[in-house]
């Protein structure tokens, strides 16, 4: 099969051919329809994650068809139209047994601990207790496109901030999972304030409908965000994973409020400058928020279908397999809005 892969950290990225995976005993084999080209695909790529081993493909957000099935699996045939959570859980152990599979000690993430979705067929192990069906209004560039960004964000708002209506949050980072968290907050009819330091991904939360925007290159964001929210959010979510924005996250919150940590850091960049007294006196929350369940897809599939949130809308662009070998590298520059899918897989 055609497939994207890297030999050496920060390395050349070359579109291969490589062996056709197998499915393991419990797993699958998808043929890749679609695959989101994603921040944390740079993460991996630069060696910021222990998990990969070489040579790797990337890919963790996708929907595929199955097309090869293990001895093991129940509930799946070939044929069935899927997606999975970048974090899947083995099904077996006290954290899947009680619901929390994306913490799971011997998970399985396709990109990251096993070969991932750039390339035109995937294994995904564990396929019974993870894979989610995809309802037929939902097309494949949509379907990948939630798969960590926007799965991630909704998790995130909903069961770890539990963001309610009329409350304020505040979005550090208006990329792929920001600009997520915004269409979700404004779903769930709370009030956003979105910040970043480029005006064009401003413009897309703006056009989200985020109640106001702050350049934080042009203005100092929190005493904005205090005057805007009259005291202070109620929740703040750092989308895009700096120690700075962990303390302008806690300092823009009302007393009680929570920051929620999604964004990943650089291993350099890991320790964030927080008062702990401040945290204490100001009964604030500090939340990390990986991934989402598979049995929390249906709510969040549900509001796609029933037109409360359209993710298609933030999708910026669609490559092919061999656009990504230039694009993974380019990243870090934040220079393409939105979420960019891979679909087509013949060149």
């Amino acid at each position: 099969m055609r497939a994207v892969l890297y030999n050496t950290f920060q390395g050349p990225i070359e579109l291969s051919q490589v062996q056709d995976p197998t499915p393991p005993a419990a797993g699958v084999v998808l043929k890749v329809k679609a695959t989101g080209l994603c921040l944390s695909d740079w993460h991996g790529w630069m060696g910021h994650d222990a998990d990969i081993h070489l040579p790797h493909i990337p890919g963790h957000e996708l929907a595929g068809v199955v097309v090869a099935c293990g001895n093991q699996v129940k509930k799946w045939k070939i044929g069935s139209r899927v997606t999975v959570p970048f974090v899947s859980g083995c099904g077996n152990c006290g954290y899947c047994l009680q619901g929390d599979p994306q913490v799971c000690n011997n998970q399985f993430q396709p990109g990251f601990t096993h070969w991932g979705s750039f390339a035109e067929f995937v294994a995904i192990d564990f396929a019974d207790f993870n894979l989610v069906a995809l309802p037929d209004v939902i097309d494949d560039a949509t379907a990948a496109a939630l798969g960590c960004r926007f799965s991630t964000a909704f998790r995130a708002l909903k069961d770890q901030g539990k963001l309610s209506e009329g409350q304020w949050l505040v979005v550090f980072g208006c990329g792929g999972v920001g600009l997520s968290a915004i269409m979700i907050a404004k779903a769930l009819n709370a009030k956003v304030i979105a910040v970043d330091m480029s005006q064009q991904p401003l413009n897309l939360a703006q056009a989200l409908g985020a109640d106001a925007i702050i350049n934080s290159s042009l203005e100092e964001s929190v005493p904005a965000i205090k005057e805007l929210t009259s005291g202070g959010a109620h929740v703040s979510l750092d989308a895009f994973g700096s120690p700075g924005l962990v303390e302008a996250g806690l300092l823009c919150l009302r007393k009680r409020g929570k920051h929620l940590q999604v964004g990943l850091m650089p291993p350099e960049q890991q320790t964030a400058n927080v008062s702990m007294n401040f945290v204490v006196a100001n009964e604030l929350e500090i939340i990390g928020s990986h991934g989402i369940q598979s049995n929390r897809f249906p709510e969040m599939l549900e509001m796609i279908v029933n037109g409360v949130m359209n993710p298609a809308m933030l999708i910026s662009q669609t490559l092919s397999l061999g656009d990504s070998v230039e694009a993974l590298p380019q990243m870090d520059k934040f220079e393409q809005g939105g979420i960019r899918i891979i679909s087509d897989f013949t060149k």
